[in-house]
């Protein structure tokens, strides 16, 4: 493991990028906290099949999705010039999905791939977001552990070990207040779903069926038939927050995908991936 040092910095925060394994490129986009560090358990599990790479999102006010998306074009760069001529995996949940999939209208020809986890392509009642960030610079930024007590059993799988919490909890006090305000308000305006079409970046959606903060099959569902080249495949017994589950390999779901693309040809366009939930085959 490393924190390279060619790439941008990343303002607002003490956090860094890390780097892990070897092969192709697989970029982790964090979701709504910004850290990156709730990525850690499958890091392990991908670094012997991928060069991994986390980074955090500005703890700034300032940012916009577009701005979000020009940092990450600018590291996508420069991992490709530091490595050789390579396209990139991004791989993003809830907020960091909805980043990675704004990044493939805009980019499209720096991605191998997209790996999409529990995300959306609008916030349908964004009349909920509106109250939060109004909430969050009124109470006090330590008392934010105490609400995510609170939502525990909204936000994570069921069958979710209590060491598993405990750590989730423990990585979430590196959460900056400023940002994850901003990113609450960039959702706000957030709406993605007339441009679905133009995605022809292989993208494989994996979505909770338990999610309660998200309606993660549907939305997943929506954006996969308007899109040339996605598959969806449902996690069942799983929540929002699943990546930190004790049983829950990416790999399980990305490699066969790869494969699929691989031997098939989607890579160059050939033809759509099977869907899963229609009782296709990968």
């Amino acid at each position: 493991m490393n924190s390279p040092h060619y790439l941008p910095a990343v303002t607002g925060t003490s956090l860094q990028y890390q780097e892990h394994g070897q092969g192709p490129t697989l970029i982790f986009v964090p979701g709504l906290d910004g850290t990156a560090l709730l990525f850690y358990r499958q890091v392990s599990l991908l670094a012997p099949h991928f060069h991994i790479l986390t980074f955090p999102l500005p703890n700034d006010a300032s940012y916009t999705m577009d701005s979000l998306v020009e940092l990450l074009r600018e590291v996508v760069e420069k991992v490709i010039a530091q490595r050789g001529a390579e396209k990139v995996l991004l791989c993003g949940e809830s907020f960091g999905g909805a980043l990675s999939l704004s990044f493939a209208l805009a980019h499209p020809q720096l991605l191998r791939g997209l790996v999409i986890l529990n995300s959306f392509p609008k916030i349908r009642h964004p009349w909920q977001l509106k109250l939060g960030p109004w909430l969050l610079k009124a109470i006090p930024w330590g008392a934010m552990g105490l609400v995510r007590r609170f939502t525990e059993a909204k936000l994570h799988s069921p069958h979710a070990l209590p060491e598993d919490l405990a750590e989730f909890h423990e990585r979430m006090r590196w959460v900056g207040k400023v940002g994850y305000i901003r990113r609450l308000e960039i959702l706000q305006d957030y709406d993605i779903s007339d441009r679905l079409p133009e995605i022809k970046t292989p993208t494989l959606f994996l979505a909770g069926e338990l999610d309660q903060l998200v309606p993660s099959v549907a939305e997943a569902n929506f954006m996969a038939n308007r899109m040339p080249q996605a598959t969806v495949i449902p996690l069942k017994g799983y929540g929002h927050i699943c990546l930190i589950n004790h049983d829950f390999n990416l790999m399980d779901y990305v490699g066969p995908w790869l494969s699929h693309l691989e031997t098939s040809g989607i890579f160059s366009g050939a033809r759509k991936p099977p869907s899963p939930e229609n009782g296709e085959q990968l």
